[in-house]
């Protein structure tokens, strides 16, 4: 709980110190920020993690839950039987040689800027985002998804969270590991692992969750659960308490960790990078938040967490990550969305890949406007392929023995195809690439050595992050 002022303040409405100790988790795994801090500093390894000379500042991951179809994307088999083509078309690009599925128009135009992975292996038949997230598929027995054995003590962590661990904040007051997945409890369920677990790693490197701040669980001056949506009156309120402290000098003499928990908490970057009506309207527009949206429920859309990832990775983060689907982020089942689409794929797709479209091209040109692109690199993937055939409901089950993903920026060869996949897109034909080889390129271009860095488990064991893996040669040789 978060409590700013609490009923600790006096009768001129000045904020006492007992108040401002009453600071407590937000969003971190119910631990008290101080406690995180405090945790983070006694679990500094002697020996540092060893940083490249060309290391980029971030990673933005856009997760596709559900298992986004590879035929009617970024794989199509034109030449195929209907019934495994399905009723998409590939379109020409900007680099000869590479095709795209036709709702793609607007990466076609920036395929120089980008590489897609046809022959991506690895995964599971299993609804779980742990192996996009962390790189590994072995974990706990989680709700509606089984035991998979083989995980460390503690389990294994995300990207972000070894990010914090290895590395450190970027930026003082901005967490290194940033969740922009929506607050929705459903869509926690889709995901079943959060984008910002820590692992054996421990909650002092767990991501932040920017949108549970949404929960009810934090009161603000002016500020109560009803108006958290309003990321300007939330901003307001944490310059306000940020003023009256300094003003009142309470903080004196309080545990430096109290101070570093204060500090993230009203940080004008992560605050201002989380209002997204500071942003111009030509960066709105070119997000399409300035577009109206009849065909979408209420006329909403999940555009905004491109812009969001943005601003956010440019405040400071290390690793944002954010979970894309139309409106609303859900179960299928309950009438929401995500990309399991066991039927009525292609009138789904004609809605969800225009969006994704336009979102993910307005985030790798942002990014190459504003001299980021080679320092931020982008990863797009879900938990595994469809199957080449398409079934009687008019839809494609899962099929976890090939899927397609797509890269960009991160200072890595664009304007390529890696790999190829059978006739039909049943398996991998040429060049399989495994997920934790994606992973050790990220590592590897984020300055962390994948052969020499190890972390102990809960256990003690000392942990490798990729295995054996390496980076991939086609993108960083």
């Amino acid at each position: 709980m978060l409590t700013i002022p609490v009923p600790h303040s006096d009768d001129r409405g000045r904020v006492t110190r007992r108040g401002w100790l009453q600071i407590g988790g937000l969003a971190l795994g119910g631990l008290a920020l101080p406690d995180i801090f405090r945790a983070q500093a006694q679990s500094q390894e002697r020996n540092p993690v060893p940083r490249g000379t060309r290391a980029i500042k971030g990673v933005i991951m856009v997760l596709l839950p559900g298992g986004p179809t590879h035929l009617d994307t970024f794989d199509l088999k034109p030449d195929a039987p209907a019934e495994i083509r399905g009723e998409f078309r590939p379109i020409a690009t900007n680099v000869p040689g590479l095709d795209l599925g036709e709702h793609f128009p607007r990466l076609a135009r920036l395929a120089d800027k980008l590489t897609i992975i046809r022959s991506l292996i690895g995964f599971r038949d299993d609804h779980n985002t742990h192996w996009c997230t962390t790189g590994w598929e072995s974990h706990p027995a989680m709700d509606s998804s089984p035991l998979v054995p083989g995980f460390p003590a503690g389990d294994w962590p995300s990207l972000g969270s070894v990010l914090s661990r290895g590395l450190g904040p970027r930026v003082p007051g901005v967490p290194a590991c940033v969740d922009l997945t929506p607050k929705d409890a459903d869509a926690r369920f889709i995901l079943r692992t959060p984008p910002g677990q820590p692992g054996y790693l421990g909650v002092a490197h767990a991501g932040f969750e920017a949108q549970a701040v949404d929960r009810g669980n934090i009161m603000l001056t002016g500020i109560d659960p009803r108006r958290l949506a309003d990321r300007r009156a939330m901003l307001a309120s944490f310059d306000g308490f940020r003023r009256q402290v300094d003003g009142a000098r309470i903080g004196d003499g309080i545990d430096i960790y109290q101070r570093q928990a204060f500090d993230v908490l009203t940080s004008s970057r992560l605050a201002q990078a989380l209002d997204i009506t500071r942003e111009d309207l030509r960066g709105r527009a070119r997000f399409g938040l300035d577009s109206g949206y009849p065909d979408e429920r209420e006329g909403k859309t999940h555009l905004d967490q491109f812009l969001l990832a943005r601003r956010v990775i440019e405040a400071g983060a290390r690793c944002v990550t954010l979970a894309f689907s139309r409106y609303p982020f859900g179960r299928v089942l309950r009438g929401d969305h995500n990309w399991d689409w066991h039927r009525d794929l292609f009138p789904e797709a004609r809605k969800a890949l225009p969006l994704l479209d336009l979102g993910l091209s307005a985030l790798i040109q942002d990014l190459h406007d504003r001299g980021l692109l080679d320092d931020v690199a982008i990863v797009v993937w879900g938990e595994f392929g469809r199957t080449p055939r398409i079934n009687q409901n008019g839809g494609r089950d899962h099929w976890p023995k090939v899927c397609s993903a797509l890269v960009a920026g991160g200072g890595m060869r664009m304007g390529q195809v890696l790999g190829s996949t059978t006739r039909w897109g049943e398996e991998p034909r040429t060049r399989p690439v495994h997920f934790r080889e994606v992973f050790a390129t990220l590592y590897e271009r984020l300055g962390i050595d994948v052969a020499a860095t190890q972390f102990h488990d809960l256990s003690g064991r000392p942990q490798y992050l990729v295995g054996e893996h390496r980076a991939v040669g086609e993108l960083v040789g």
